[in-house]
């Protein structure tokens, strides 16, 4: 259901160039297909270089992983990629023992993750 999760949109970067995905709430299989369309709304209008801010998520169940993952290799053709900021420690949890390390970078802080951009 989709108002198991918001999500929020700003642009940042010196050209505005950078969308930072706001999460909140739980990321099942349900609420996923919101997150998915908002990835893939914000992919269609070009923007490449994608942070997820996932400070107010509590759950990550596996299609939500899989849309994070499954966006990568049209994100990195394009010369850009998603990094992944602010995840509570049960989502770290579950990231790390996944190994999601190897494909996608975390970031303790948004700005932290927009200035790896750069």
């Amino acid at each position: 259901m989709q108002d198991d999760i918001k999500v929020h949109i700003d642009m940042t970067g010196t050209a505005l160039e950078i969308a930072v995905i706001r999460v909140a709430g739980l990321v099942d299989t349900d609420s996923s297909r919101h997150l998915s369309r908002t990835l893939e709304e914000v992919i269609a209008n070009g923007h490449y270089k994608i942070v997820v801010d996932l400070h107010q998520v509590d759950y990550i169940s596996s299609a939500g992983w899989g849309i994070f993952i499954g966006e990568l290799r049209a994100l990195r053709r394009n010369n850009g990629d998603l990094k992944l900021a602010r995840m509570k420690p049960e989502v770290e949890d579950v990231y790390k023992l996944l190994e999601f390390f190897n494909v996608l970078q975390s970031f303790d802080s948004v700005e932290a993750a927009v200035g790896d951009f750069k």
